[in-house]
């Protein structure tokens, strides 16, 4: 057996992993002890690699117009067309939209063909989507794109603040080193900043429940309290920084008492008054922000107003503090270094960086090869999909994102996808909303063969290693655009033969003409020049460093601006004025909720790797609605019935599930969902596309939406087994309704659907014949209470198993799924069959702990007999051992239920909630319970 060392590629936390490598596969995998971003955590999610691998469901040869063809072929389309696009619609009319998964060097050999060679400007990423508005306010208040935090600063901090992240969920390494830190010193307060009460909270001294969109108020009002009550840092501010007072005559042209702040913002005065004396008291202070604050279209001025806040009291450059973006992509900003931004050239350097353009066409040169660099920025991600619906962009090449989904107003994409003359696409899935739009299909490598580097939060590179072979023809990325490039003329320019060569020019160009006082130079923070001159085996033994790493710090930079000197021209930092605005979806009689969007803990983006993993669809198996039950009420929607969003562009449908962790008048819908998961549950489709003017970047999280309920006269549940490849393939009845949801198990594909019109009586026999793959074997009908249990088998294996009825009514599916993988059912197995469970096996009830496969009923079940603690359901179940990002909900359960008894005599399964209520009733928190009282 051997092990190698890479990293994770989901989030931006960026954690090191451990891979056990046995007979070409990845048997095993584990957190690397020694990777400073984890020290051996791992997420679920990253738990789960291991059972992503594998060929099935993998792109494998190229194709151009729907056709298998070779490696030549489909280069020589891409160049050729590429070519014919230029000549008949100029340069322009040619595009690139890229994505966080490349590594990376993918990124850079793009970017450079793209801008430098191709002479479009029109390159742009999904970046754009989720840390655009972090970045505009860096640079214009820091004077660079540059994170000044290190995680370690989040356990040196005397006051963590998360805003906009529901860290618990969406970076839960990050999260248990803060909940660790926590533990470890009493001194240290938290503070979550949420309009819903998340796990996050679970670790908070005091929480504040803001109505949507009021977070540049909330900041704009510190800002003026520190002010009025003398709690600026006046040497730091005159030393350091410029702009304070036109910042602070912003704030003020609001009325910034405390009570008119909390009405505005819908929270408590006292505890928001709280929330301020902690900010301004502490010096050792970490705001840490996300996708709540960066998805807006006023984003830019919300990261602005924690900026200003941190630059007026000091609290930045200093152990444990620091406005803090927390990227949700594990390479975003990796590709921002390489200019995978629309606005930007390469290495930090954008159109407007006085001689950048000039200084990038030289770098790039070579003996016989000129660059032609555009000379302005190009269309951000969805003006760039607006000009290709427009015509003024007749090439597009993706690769390695889905924007037929996860775009606002995603129909319209879709629309303007289908009308492009050429869409090129580099993908590694075989099955994606994005591939039926493409005329040319590039299969690329994934996680565990791509070979090269990614740049985590806290701006550390590290190594992502190739450690098994593509498979079949699919090939990196890097090497399928150098291929291009050499086709269309530029092969002396993209002469790599390894990604540690493409690493090394991009090293060396961060430090090329990079030298303050030096004349045709320009300083920029962003440098890695002291690693231009590793050779293979440097390269390929790379730890991971943070940057800038340079002949003064050639071990790294762990924090910025310590020196108090900033990376504008005058090196002072600028505190800008905000005026805070309202989300520009306006509710309305017509849509009076108010929708936000975000991902679930298990899953990742729109699930094309997760979902590989059966135990990571069992937390959260269907989209979802949440909403308070008192919504619920109001809209006529029950707790785990079927329900309808309407929203901008479309319709979404899901099951509703009830909280009071929700506010009023608003719901929350998951992001994952796609059309190869569930028929109607696209957030995208809900959002119009409003945009920040600064940044370009979406406004995903203040969506304006009606609910209704989602009249159906029949639900159903069918377990079919997979066909002969071992593919899911497609159900085609699962169009026969108004609902479908899909869901991979272990052995078998899990198909929820419901449909009909209330009171309809279908004769589900001859369906099942219809639409199924053998004639029903077994069945138990109840035609007049609209039940009926079938199954179906050939040769004595199960290949169907169907219950018509409310998924409320389901059995555990462990039992039943493992008889998939049996070459015949005999004996008790088959006479069990309809029962859909063994004799004597317990309903474990809805998953928990996705670790080690705990669920709801069995933790109740330990509780009520006595284990008061998560250290002892621990010991007893192992569930929050591993990751601990269940942890959260098992206190949920432990509040819940604490009360419990259980009479030594009592028939236990009398003690287990009914199947309706089991889903809801972990997850379900009252406001008291779950929201932290005021400390004093």
């Amino acid at each position: 057996m051997q092990q190698a060392r890479t990293t994770c590629p989901y989030c931006g936390v960026g954690c090191g992993v451990t891979a056990d490598i046995e007979g070409g596969r990845i048997t095993d995998v584990e957190g690397d002890g020694d990777h400073p971003a984890n020290h051996g955590r791992l997420c679920v999610k990253g738990a789960a690699l291991a059972e992503t691998l594998g060929d099935h469901g993998r792109l494998t040869r190229p194709r151009v117009d729907g056709v298998e063809v070779d490696w030549d072929t489909a280069l020589d389309a891409v160049a050729s067309r590429l070519q014919a696009t230029r000549a008949s619609a100029g340069d322009h009319a040619v595009a690139a939209y890229l994505s966080g998964q490349l590594l990376t060097e993918d990124y850079y050999v793009a970017n450079k063909l793209f801008k430098g060679f191709l002479g479009t400007p029109h390159l742009d990423t999904n970046s754009r989507l989720c840390m655009a508005s972090s970045v505009a306010a860096y640079k214009r208040s820091l004077g660079a794109d540059a994170v000044p935090c290190s995680y370690e600063d989040l356990e040196e901090a005397e006051l963590v603040v998360l805003v906009g992240s529901n860290l618990a969920w969406n970076h839960p390494v990050l999260y248990q080193r803060l909940r660790t830190a926590k533990s470890r010193n009493p001194l240290m307060r938290v503070v979550v900043i949420d309009p819903r009460v998340t796990d996050s909270c679970e670790i908070a001294d005091l929480y504040l429940g803001l109505r949507p969109g009021t977070d540049a108020r909330l900041f704009t009002g510190l800002l003026a309290w520190m002010a009025d009550k003398g709690r600026l840092d006046d040497v730091y501010l005159v030393q350091h920084t410029a702009g304070l007072d036109e910042a602070l005559a912003a704030a003020r042209e609001d009325d910034v008492s405390i009570s008119a702040i909390a009405a505005d913002c819908d929270v408590d005065a006292e505890r928001l008054e709280t929330f301020f004396y902690w900010f301004a008291s502490q010096l050792h202070v970490v705001t840490l922000y996300s996708q709540g604050i960066n998805q807006s279209s006023s984003g830019t001025d919300k990261c602005q107003a924690i900026i200003n806040c941190h630059l007026a009291g000091g609290k930045i450059g200093l152990p444990g503090a620091g406005p803090f973006s927390i990227t949700g992509q594990p390479n975003a900003m990796g590709g921002r270094e390489v200019g995978g931004l629309a606005n930007q050239l390469a290495a930090h350097m954008d159109y407007d960086s006085v001689g950048a353009p000039d200084r990038v066409t030289r770098f790039w040169a070579t003996e016989h090869l000129t660059p032609s660099l555009p000379e302005a920025p190009g269309h951000k991600a969805v003006a760039l999909f607006e000009a290709i619906e427009r015509g003024e962009i007749q090439a597009l090449w993706v690769m390695a994102t889905n924007p037929a989904v996860s775009l606002p107003d995603a129909n319209r994409v879709r629309a303007a996808l289908e009308k492009c003359p050429l869409v090129i696409v580099s993908e590694c899935m075989a099955d994606t909303d994005l591939l039926p739009y493409a005329d040319i299909v590039l299969p690329a490598s994934s996680w565990s063969e791509k070979d090269g580097t990614v740049t985590n939060s806290e701006r550390r590179i590290s190594r992502q290693r190739g450690m098994l072979p593509p498979p079949g023809e699919a090939r990196h990325d890097w090497w399928i655009v150098c291929e291009a490039a050499r086709r269309l003329g530029f092969g002396e320019a993209f002469d790599y033969s390894h990604p540690g060569d493409i690493f090394a020019e991009h090293a060396r160009l961060s430090g090329f003409e990079n030298a303050p006082g030096v004349p045709g130079s320009e300083a920029r923070l962003f440098d890695i020049s002291a690693l231009a001159e590793l050779d293979r085996a440097g390269y390929d033994a790379l730890a991971p460093i943070q940057w800038p790493v340079t002949a003064a710090s050639p071990r790294g930079t762990a924090r910025l601006f310590e020196d108090g000197r900033f990376a504008t021209a005058d090196g002072r930092a600028r505190l800008l004025p905000v005026r805070p605005r309202g989300p520009e979806q306006a509710l309305s009689a017509e849509r009076p909720l108010r929708l936000n969007t975000g991902r679930v803990r298990d899953q990742w983006h729109t699930m094309t790797r997760t979902a590989r993993a059966p135990r990571l669809m069992n937390h959260r198996a269907e989209p979802f609605i949440e909403i308070t039950p008192e919504d619920a009420a109001a809209f006529g929607v029950g707790d785990q019935q079927l329900a309808k969003l309407t929203g901008a562009g479309g319709e979404y449908s899901a099951r509703v599930r009830l909280t009071k962790g929700q506010r009023r008048g608003e719901a929350f819908v998951p992001m994952h969902w796609t059309d190869r998961f569930s028929g109607a549950a696209r957030t995208g489709s809900l959002l119009a596309a409003h945009l920040d003017p600064i940044s370009g970047q979406p406004e995903s999280k203040h969506g304006a939406v009606s609910l209704a309920p989602l009249a159906v006269g029949w639900e159903a549940t069918l377990l079919i087994a997979p066909g002969e490849s071992g593919e899911a393939g497609d159900f085609e009845g699962r169009d026969d309704g108004a609902y479908w949801a899909r869901i991979p198990l272990a052995h078998c594909q899990r198909w929820q659907l419901a449909g009909g019109e209330p009171g309809d009586q279908r004769d589900w026999l001859a369906w099942a014949r219809h639409w199924l793959p053998t004639a029903p074997t077994l069945w138990s009908d109840d035609p007049a209470g609209g039940r009926l249990r079938a199954a179906g088998l050939e040769g004595g294996r199960l290949r169907w198993w169907l219950m018509v009825a409310p998924p409320a009514e389901l059995p555990g599916l462990a039992w039943l799924d493992a008889r998939f993988a049996e070459d015949a059912l005999e004996g008790d197995a088959r006479r069990r069959l309809l029962a859909g469970c063994d004799a004597g096996e317990a309903d474990v009830g809805p998953l928990v702990c996705s670790c080690h496969q705990v669920g709801q009923t069995t933790i109740v079940e330990a509780i009520r007999a006595g284990d008061a603690s998560v250290e002892a359901l621990g010991a007893r179940l192992a569930c929050g051992t591993q990751c601990g990002s269940c942890i959260p909900e098992l206190k949920s359960l432990l509040e819940e239920h604490a009360s419990d008894t259980v009479d030594a005599g009592a028939d236990t399964d009398s003690q287990t909630p009914d199947a309706n209520t089991q889903e809801e009733s972990g997850h379900a928190r009252s406001e008291q319970a779950k929201t932290p009282v005021r400390v004093a």
